[in-house]
């Protein structure tokens, strides 16, 4: 298994760090501290694809809990994050 690495994105012009656990078929995302998903890639190796949630197991950490009242950009993974996500994923 590899190590666990931070990347940084911009969404809505901010950046955000993301905490990425690898793990053997995909690659767990973290965000303040609790799970938001996981991506991998397609069977095809052509592009990044959110896992379905039931597939991923959050284990020690928690799910992370949306919020949009905190003071912090609320993410999801969606079709804008996902490929950012896996491109930085790519070059780390």
């Amino acid at each position: 298994m590899e190590e666990v690495f931070n990347i940084k994105i911009e969404v809505e012009s901010l950046e955000i760090t993301l905490t990425i656990l690898p793990v053997e078929a995909y690659y767990k995302v973290i965000y303040y501290g609790g799970v938001l998903g996981a991506i991998r890639l397609t069977a095809d190796q052509s592009a990044w694809e959110k896992v379905p949630d039931e597939e991923v197991e959050a284990g020690d950490l928690p799910l992370y809990k949306h919020d949009p009242t905190a003071d912090r950009l609320d993410i999801v993974l969606d079709e804008n994050t996902i490929p950012l996500i896996g491109e930085e994923i790519k070059n780390a």
